[in-house]
C-alpha cells in the first residue's frame, strides 16, 4: 500500500511544483510589464501599482485565513488563481486607464493573499507531514526559477508583441495552475471540529503566543523591512557608484536568484523547529553581510558576492518560516497562521519600502545600502538572542518536570 500512496504523493506534487513554476512565471511577467508601462506616466503609478499587490497581504490576512481553515483547499487554491487570472487578462485592454488597471491589480493581490496561505496548508497533505520540508524547498526552488524566466520572458515579450499582449499570456498562465490542479487528488478539508466557532484573528493569537514562533517571525519581518530598501536603491546603486547598465542589475538580481535556489535546498535539510528558528536569525546576520560587502566594497565583483549570499539567506528563509510554523500549529489553524505570517512580513516590506523612498531623496544609494545592512544585521543578532530565550524557557519547564519524576 506504501508504494502507490507514495506515486500518488509525489504525482501530485510534481504537478502543484509544475503549476507553480508557471504561476510565478506569470506573477514575475505581470509585475515587470506593469512597471515598464507606468514608469514613464508617473512614479505615483508605480508606487500605487505596488501597494495594490502587497495591500491584500495586510489588510486581508484574517479573512484569506479563515478562508483557508473553513474551506477545501485545493478548491479553493483553484478559484483564486481564476480570480487572478481574470484579473490580470482584464488589464490587457483597459491599459490606457490607469485607475481601472490599479484596481485590477488590487483584485488580483486579494486573489494570491489567499493563494499563498492555502498552498502553504495544502503542502503537507500533498507530499505527507515527514516530507513537508522537503515539499517546501522544491515549490520554493520552481517559484524561483519561475520567477527568473517571468523576468526575462517579460521584457521579451513586451518587446515583442507590445503590454497588453503580455498581460493576456500572463493571465493566462493562473488558468494553466488551476487547469493542472484540477488533476490533484489530494486535498485539505477543514473540519472545524476543534473550534466552536472559528476566528478570523485566530492565527495572530497563536503566533504571538508561541514565544519561539513569534520571535522568529518578529526577527524576519525586522531584518526584511530593512533589508528591502536596497530594492528600490539598486537600480541607482548600479548606474551611479558600480557605472554600471541595466545588464548589471539584471545579472546581479539573477545572481540572488540562483542563491534562493541554493539556500532552498541547504533549508531542505534541516528538520527541527529548534533548527528552522535559529537558521531564520542566522540568515539575517548573514543578510545584512551580504548587502553591506557592496556598501563597504563597491566594486562589481563583491557585489555580485554579495547578492549570492543574500539571495542563499533568502532560500533558506523562504523554506524555514514554512516549515516552523508547520511544525509549531495545529493543523486546523494552519491557513489563519500562515496568512498572519505572510501579513506580518508584508507589511514590513511596505514600511521599508516607503522608507527608502524618503532615505533616497537625502542619501545616495551607497549611505542607504550601508543602513539597509546594518539594520538587517542587528535585527539577526536580536532575533537569535530572543530565539535563544525562547528555546530555553521552553525547555526549561520540560526540564523540572523531568527532574520531579
Amino acid at each position: 500500500m506504501e508504494a502507490p500512496v507514495a506515486a500518488a504523493r509525489n504525482r501530485d506534487l510534481t504537478l502543484t511544483a509544475a503549476g507553480a513554476a508557471v504561476s510565478e512565471f506569470g506573477n514575475a511577467l505581470s509585475l515587470l510589464v506593469l512597471l515598464f508601462w507606468a514608469t514613464p506616466i508617473s512614479p505615483l503609478l508605480v508606487a500605487a501599482i505596488l501597494v495594490a499587490e502587497l495591500l491584500p497581504f495586510v489588510l486581508g490576512a484574517p479573512v484569506a485565513g479563515l478562508l483557508v481553515d473553513l474551506l477545501p483547499n485545493r478548491r479553493l487554491l483553484i478559484v483564486a488563481l481564476l480570480c487572478q487570472g481574470v484579473a490580470i487578462a482584464v488589464i490587457a485592454p483597459l491599459m490606457g486607464q490607469p485607475v481601472f488597471v490599479v484596481a485590477l491589480v488590487f483584485v488580483s493581490g486579494c486573489g494570491r493573499a489567499i493563494a499563498q496561505p492555502c498552498i502553504s496548508a495544502l503542502v503537507p497533505h500533498i507530499a505527507g507531514e515527514e516530507h513537508s520540508t522537503r515539499a517546501y524547498a522544491l515549490l520554493a526552488t520552481v517559484r524561483s526559477a519561475g520567477n527568473i524566466a517571468g523576468v526575462t520572458g517579460g521584457a521579451l515579450l513586451a518587446g515583442f508583441f507590445g503590454h497588453p499582449a503580455a498581460m493576456l499570456i500572463d493571465g493566462c498562465t493562473f488558468l494553466v495552475y488551476a487547469l493542472v490542479l484540477a488533476f490533484v487528488k489530494a486535498e485539505r478539508r477543514p473540519s472545524g471540529e476543534h473550534e466552536a466557532r472559528p476566528s478570523a484573528l485566530a492565527g495572530v493569537r497563536h503566533v504571538r503566543r508561541d514565544g519561539v514562533l513569534f520571535a522568529a517571525v518578529v526577527g524576519v519581518a525586522c531584518f526584511v523591512g530593512a533589508t528591502v530598501v536596497i530594492n528600490v536603491a539598486d537600480p541607482a546603486f548600479v548606474r551611479f557608484v558600480l557605472h554600471g547598465d541595466e545588464f548589471l542589475l539584471g545579472a546581479m538580481q539573477a545572481c540572488w536568484m540562483v542563491g534562493i535556489i541554493v539556500g532552498n535546498r541547504l533549508a531542505a535539510r534541516l528538520t527541527s523547529a529548534s533548527q528552522f528558528a535559529h537558521a531564520l536569525a542566522i540568515t539575517g546576520v548573514t543578510t545584512g553581510i551580504a548587502v553591506l560587502i557592496p556598501a563597504t566594497f563597491p566594486f562589481v565583483a563583491t557585489a555580485v558576492i554579495g547578492w549570492f549570499i543574500g539571495g542563499v539567506s533568502n532560500g533558506v528563509d523562504n523554506v524555514a518560516i514554512h516549515a516552523i510554523a508547520r511544525l509549531r500549529t495545529p493543523e486546523e489553524m494552519r491557513g489563519r497562521a500562515f496568512a498572519a505570517i505572510g501579513s506580518m512580513i508584508t507589511g514590513a516590506n511596505l514600511l521599508g519600502t516607503a522608507a527608502a523612498g524618503g532615505l533616497l531623496l537625502f542619501l545616495g544609494p551607497r549611505a542607504v545600502f550601508a543602513l539597509g545592512g546594518t539594520g538587517a544585521l542587528l535585527a539577526g543578532v536580536t532575533c537569535l538572542v530572543f530565539v535563544r530565550r525562547a528555546l530555553k524557557r521552553e525547555k526549561s519547564p520540560a526540564e523540572a518536570g523531568l527532574s520531579s519524576l
